[in-house]
């Protein structure tokens, strides 16, 4: 067996590409081979014995293990930084795996109170059906945290930066306030991905994405990672995984996905840049009333920004002078920037949380969680950026012919 470049190398960039992989080890293929299975076969008896009690390595039904798929594991475990990885259908499909692992009737999760909607939906309308009490803390702030932790407290959640207002949260100071009354940390880095923000090498005890969005990068996939410690991660996987959702991601995605973190930290840098311009161009336009993006001096959150992440990533949410309304006329004005949900591809594309991604809250859970009607979701793509802000300026103009 050659030696696996990855682990040699320290490199962000190398281990995204050769992490977990020597093509000398499978007859000198350079991308690794797809196992389209459900089933493998045993030498004997006693072989499929031994894997079946986790006693012999190998794998025996692609619900539970599949070398492609493994190899992504592997992969995002080693740019998480963390000693494991569980790779699944979607990004929810990772967030109930690891719930359903992790809480029993009785216990409480204390979740921030900016969150994506279909996960406030899952925490409201899905745990607390079950007994698990669910609250939500201001975790900005981890004396807000201090004050509301009990004994009941078993998990801690949050994303940074949140979707979709961009707040940010402190991942260091949170874990060590949840760690110091034995909760667990789990983050949704979706945002950011490692080659911005490492959560885990922050304190965090799992990490979770929807690997949909950035890590896949290219709109052609549905697909979720948890990371952590390899022991909770196995049990996530018999458990969460295997027994109580069965959301297992297919080789194919996983091959997918792998093609994407190839030049995952080219298109954040490309993205990053290419929003933190059009960032500040919207903070210039007299139709734009406020800009939120954590590269901006004027984000209220900048240094701890500037502390906690590599860079800023490529969605800006932003709000307009005139409303509602100003809202949905600049979204139906624009001509290269896409109307669709999701982010992270190389298309830009634009929505509006209060009618489309958080519908689900109602209207005074989205102004507790900081969504306003007017708010505007932009995740900028890889298209020229000259490009981007031609399409907003004529889109803008158009509001302003309008008024």
């Amino acid at each position: 067996m050659q030696q696996d470049q990855g682990q040699r190398y320290p490199g962000f960039a190398t281990r995204a590409i050769h992490a977990g992989y020597d093509p000398l080890d499978e007859q000198g293929a350079l991308t690794p081979p797809l196992h389209v299975t459900s089933t493998f076969a045993f030498g004997s008896v006693e072989e499929g014995a031994a894997r079946f009690a986790g006693e012999a390595p190998g794998h025996f039904y692609s619900r539970v293990s599949n070398p492609t798929v493994a190899l992504l594991e592997q992969r995002m475990a080693s740019l998480e930084g963390a000693e494991a990885g569980l790779a699944t259908a979607s990004g929810m499909g990772a967030i109930t795996a690891l719930m359903w692992s992790l809480l029993r009737p009785g216990d409480e999760l204390i979740a921030d109170s900016h969150l994506y909607g279909c996960t406030h939906a899952f925490f409201h309308h899905g745990l607390t059906e079950f007994g698990i009490r669910v609250r939500h803390v201001d975790l900005s702030d981890p004396a807000a945290l201090e004050a509301a932790i009990s004994a009941s407290t078993k998990v801690v959640y949050f994303e940074t930066p949140a979707n979709p207002t961009m707040r940010l949260v402190d991942i260091e100071a949170i874990s060590h306030v949840a760690h110091r009354h034995a909760a667990q940390v789990v983050v949704d880095n979706t945002y950011a991905t490692p080659a911005i923000t490492r959560p885990v090498e922050l304190g965090a005890d799992f990490v979770v994405h929807s690997a949909t969005k950035y890590l896949g990068g290219h709109g052609d996939l549905v697909a979720g990672i948890l990371v952590g410690r390899e022991e909770a991660v196995q049990q996530v996987r018999l458990t969460g995984l295997k027994d109580f959702t069965g959301a297992v991601m297919s080789p194919f995605t996983a091959f997918l996905v792998m093609r994407g973190l190839k030049t995952l930290e080219l298109r954040m840098q490309r993205q990053s840049a290419s929003a933190l311009e059009v960032a500040r161009w919207l903070e210039r336009q007299p139709q734009v009333r406020c800009v939120h993006y954590p590269g901006l001096e004027s984000f209220p959150q900048h240094d701890l920004a500037r502390r906690q992440m590599r860079d800023f990533s490529g969605v800006i949410a932003f709000e307009l002078t005139g409303g509602l309304d100003a809202g949905r006329k600049l979204m139906n004005g624009l001509g290269l920037i896409r109307r669709a949900v999701s982010l992270g591809d190389a298309e830009s594309l634009i929505q509006h949380p209060a009618s489309m991604t958080h519908s689900v809250l109602t209207p005074e859970e989205r102004a507790e969680h900081g969504i306003s009607d007017e708010l505007v979701r932009l995740s900028v793509g890889l298209e020229t950026p000259g490009d981007l802000l031609d399409d907003l300026g004529q889109a803008l103009a158009g509001l302003s012919a309008a008024g």
